[in-house]
C-alpha cells in the first residue's frame, strides 16, 4: 500500500496517459478515441480480450480482477513500477465501476479517477436506489416489486410478464444474462430461486416488462465534469438482439429527444456526476412516458457513435484533463452505429415476422458512420470479434439450457411451468 502523500507529490499536473479497466466494445471505442490523439492507452482486464487487439492499446495485461482483495495494491504497484502516476483511470465495466468508485480515496493517490465517490454514484448504479432517486425527482420508472427473499417471492402477487434483473451488473451467470423474463408464477419461482443462488436474494430486482422492442428504447449519452454536463446527445437503440428483449443494441441512431436531456440532467445533477455516462430510457406505449431503466457511468457498447456524429466524448475528456479548450457541437442527426453480425440476425427475425421491411433495413445502412468493431485503420478487433461473439452466444445458450432444465425439473415434480427466457447483456 502506498501512502497518499508519497504518491500525490509525484503526480503531474497533466495526465501522461490513460488506464482503462475492463470493458468490451465501449472500451475499444474509447481506446481508439484516445489513441487517435497519440494518447498512451493501457488496458487491464480479466474479462473479454477484444479491446486488447486494437493497435491503439499500447500495453495490455490481465489482473486478478476488481473483486480480488489485492486489486487496489495491484494498481498502485502498477503505477509505481511503470511510471503511470497521474494517468486517467477509467472503469470500462460494471464491476470495475463499483470497485474504482468505492476505492477512490486510495486510487487517487496514483491516478486521476474519472468517477464520483461511491456514496454519490450508488444512487444511480444500484437499481433500487436509482428508482427511488428518480421517483423523488419526479421521473417515471417501471413498476418494481419489493421482494428480497424467497418467502416474499412465493407470496408476491405479480402482474405477468415480469423481468428479473441484477441490482447491478457483474460477472455472475445471472448478471451476465442481464435479465430473465418470467411469464407465469412457476417460471418466476424457478428464475428467482436461481437468481438468488447466484447473487443473493437482496440483489435481485423484479419489475414489470414494458411492452415494445428497440423502437421504444432511448438513451442519453454525455460527458460530465464535476457535476455539470460538458457535451450530450440522445439516441434511439432502434434494433437489439434478441429483438424483443435484447441484451445488446445492434443498430443505434442519433435522434432529438429533448425530454431525455432534462430528465438525465436532473438525475445526474443530484449526484454531482463526473465522467462518462449513458442513461437508458424506454417509452411506455401505454401512457407515452419515458421511464428510466438504467445508468451506465462507463463507456457503453455503442460509444463510438458519439465521435462519428461529431461529439467525441473521449477526445473532450482528454482535452479537459489536459487543460485544453473543449469545443462542442450538436450531434449530427441521422448518424448511425451498427453491430453488423448481430444486427443481421436481429433484422432477419424482424423481417420474417413482418415487423421490418427489407427496404427499410437496407436503407438503414445509409446513415451508418461507425461500427461496433470494424475500423479501416484498426482492423484486427473486427476480425477477432466473430469467434468471440460465437463463444459468448454459446455460453449464453448454456445459461438458457440451465434454466430450462430447472423448469423441467419442476414439471417432473408435478408443477406445470414454462421455461424462463434468459435475456442477455446490454450495453
Amino acid at each position: 500500500m502506498h501512502p497518499q502523500s508519497q504518491m500525490d507529490d509525484r503526480l503531474p499536473s497533466r495526465p501522461a496517459g490513460v488506464l482503462i479497466l475492463g470493458g468490451a466494445h465501449g472500451t475499444l471505442a474509447l481506446a481508439r478515441s484516445f489513441g487517435a490523439r497519440k494518447v498512451p492507452v493501457w488496458l487491464v482486464s480479466n474479462d473479454t480480450p477484444l479491446p486488447s487487439f486494437s493497435r491503439y492499446a499500447q500495453r495490455t495485461m490481465t489482473w486478478p480482477g476488481p473483486d480480488d482483495g489485492g486489486a487496489v495494491a495491484f494498481l498502485l504497484d502498477l503505477a509505481e513500477v511503470h511510471g503511470l502516476g497521474g494517468f486517467l483511470l477509467i472503469a470500462g465495466g460494471d464491476p470495475e465501476v463499483r470497485f474504482v468508485s468505492q476505492s477512490i480515496d486510495q486510487l487517487s493517490a496514483a491516478f486521476d479517477v474519472v468517477l464520483p465517490p461511491w456514496q454519490q454514484l450508488k444512487w444511480v448504479c444500484e437499481k433500487p436506489l436509482l428508482y427511488r432517486r428518480a421517483g423523488e425527482l419526479g421521473l417515471a420508472v417501471p413498476l418494481t416489486y419489493e421482494i428480497s427473499s424467497l418467502e416474499q417471492a412465493e407470496a408476491a402477487e405479480l402482474r405477468f410478464p415480469v423481468i428479473l434483473k441484477p441490482n447491478m451488473g457483474g460477472r455472475s451467470r445471472f448478471a451476465r444474462a442481464k435479465a430473465v423474463l418470467a411469464s407465469d408464477k412457476a417460471a418466476f419461482s424457478t428464475a428467482y430461486t436461481w437468481a438468488a443462488e447466484e447473487i443473493g436474494s437482496d440483489n435481485v430486482v423484479v419489475q414489470e416488462m414494458i411492452p415494445g422492442g428497440g423502437e421504444g428504447q432511448f438513451s442519453y449519452a454525455a460527458l460530465w465534469n464535476e457535476g455539470a454536463p460538458v457535451a450530450e446527445f440522445t439516441a434511439r437503440r432502434t434494433r437489439q438482439y434478441p429483438v424483443d428483449f435484447g441484451y445488446t443494441s445492434t443498430f443505434v441512431e442519433v435522434v432529438d429527444e429533448t425530454q431525455l436531456i432534462d430528465a438525465a440532467r436532473r438525475l445526474l445533477g443530484s449526484i454531482a456526476h463526473h465522467g462518462l455516462v449513458e442513461v437508458e430510457f424506454k417509452r411506455d406505449a401505454r401512457d407515452g412516458s419515458m421511464k428510466v431503466l438504467d445508468v451506465n457511468p462507463r463507456p457503453w457498447t455503442w460509444f463510438g457513435l458519439g465521435a462519428a456524429a461529431g461529439v467525441d466524448l473521449g477526445a473532450m475528456l482528454w482535452a479537459i484533463k489536459s487543460g485544453q479548450t473543449v469545443r462542442t457541437a450538436p450531434a449530427r442527426p441521422n448518424t448511425s452505429w451498427m453491430y453488423l453480425v448481430r444486427d443481421m440476425v436481429a433484422a432477419g427475425r424482424l423481417i420474417s415476422s413482418g415487423r421490418l421491411a427489407k427496404r427499410a433495413y437496407f436503407s438503414s445502412f445509409t446513415g451508418v458512420r461507425a461500427w461496433a468493431t470494424f475500423q479501416a485503420n484498426d482492423p484486427m478487433p473486427g476480425l477477432i470479434d466473430v469467434p468471440l461473439t460465437a463463444w459468448r452466444v454459446l455460453t449464453r445458450r448454456i445459461l438458457s439450457a440451465i434454466l430450462t432444465w430447472k423448469c423441467l425439473g419442476r414439471r417432473r415434480d408435478g408443477v406445470s411451468s414454462t421455461a424462463a427466457e434468459t435475456d442477455r447483456r446490454d450495453r
